[in-house]
């Protein structure tokens, strides 16, 4: 079983309890420990600040075309913009390579928040190594079986789908990709901040009870968000995928190379993970076990960061965007 409560184990009694308050009596998940901080509310404000930061100088052109559109071409050995995906197998590792390009994307941001409560699970190099296998199926476990489906509704639907009316004015003067961006962006984002706050102790934790059945289930849900992504992703190279997999009507194709979008997603994360638990994991333990409330105050901010970015970049800077309110915006952005 993996849980952030684990990093506790073997912490010697001299436990500084005005550091932190601990609610031993609640049912707890992998991202709630029961031991959280008590200056929750600098948590709360710094990553909510990060948040907004981010949203207000990240530039979807520079992240879409010069990072997302140079990657996928140099992993397809030509340009993405413009290649032939008639075929089978190059629409297939298409797929894959613009899921790996599309990690740097605003829709991934969340990715980092579900990677933060697998660091320093373990004291040796080896054994952090390890146990990040089984943590990354559960994620990609959840993500797939999201993205698949979606596939196949996809192959199924065809050209009805949103994501063929681009241009198309919607609700709003917005058109209807944009609203499903929106709207299942500033859901996931809203998620996010919840249970960011359940880390803190502050609100119920939805995940609890599924937990003590299944302890794993926090992961595979958080893969269900990562797969929802592909739901409201406007990303230009995935409009590309979508709208081939539309039109091809092959229920297979749809679900594989979806599939490989979301996991594609996750390699990225995967590497970063490994480095990160290489290069610090062992000084990331010893650092959360030292005071039992920074593993909560870590989650926590990792979450609430995501989240707020989500909602404040997918909802309220669209809407700036469309000049019907004014947000702050970096002028590269």
């Amino acid at each position: 079983m993996l849980s952030v409560h684990s990093l506790m184990d073997g912490v010697s009694g001299d436990r500084r309890a005005t550091s932190v308050s601990s609610d031993e009596g609640r049912p707890r998940s992998l991202f709630v420990d029961g031991h959280f901080p008590r200056r929750r509310g600098l948590v709360i404000s710094a990553a909510a600040l990060f948040g907004f930061a981010l949203t207000v100088v990240w530039s979807h052109e520079f992240v879409d075309q010069t990072i997302g559109v140079n990657v996928a071409g140099t992993l397809l050995g030509q340009d993405a913009a413009t290649v032939s995906l008639s075929g089978f197998m190059i629409g297939i590792v298409f797929a894959l390579a613009t899921g790996v390009a599309g990690t740097f994307t605003a829709c991934n941001v969340a990715v980092f928040s579900a990677m933060a409560p697998l660091t320093g699970q373990a004291h040796s190099r080896r054994g952090r190594l390890a146990r990040l296998v089984r943590p990354l199926g559960y994620l990609a476990a959840g993500s797939v079986a999201v993205s698949a489906t979606y596939g196949v509704i996809v192959a199924l639907v065809g050209t009805r789908m949103p994501q063929f009316q681009l241009g198309s004015p919607g609700t709003g003067g917005f058109p209807p990709v944009l609203v499903q961006a929106m709207v299942t962006f500033g859901i996931v984002g809203a998620v996010l901040i919840w249970l960011g706050l359940a880390s803190l102790g502050l609100v119920p934790d939805p995940l609890a009870r599924l937990s003590a059945r299944f302890p794993n289930a926090p992961l595979v849900v958080m893969g269900v968000l990562i797969g929802c992504f592909l739901i409201g992703r406007p990303y230009p190279l995935f409009r590309r995928l979508f709208h081939d997999a539309a039109e091809s009507g092959n229920i297979l194709y749809g679900a594989a190379a979806f599939s490989l979008q979301a996991l594609g997603n996750l390699v990225v994360m995967g590497v970063l993970l490994a480095g990160i638990t290489v290069l610090a994991g062992e000084r990331l333990h010893r650092w959360m076990s030292a005071r039992p409330g920074r593993a909560s105050a870590m989650i926590a901010a990792a979450f609430i960061a995501a989240g707020v970015f989500m909602v404040l970049y997918w909802d309220v800077r669209m809407l700036a965007y469309r000049d019907l309110i004014w947000f702050p915006m970096a002028p590269w952005a």
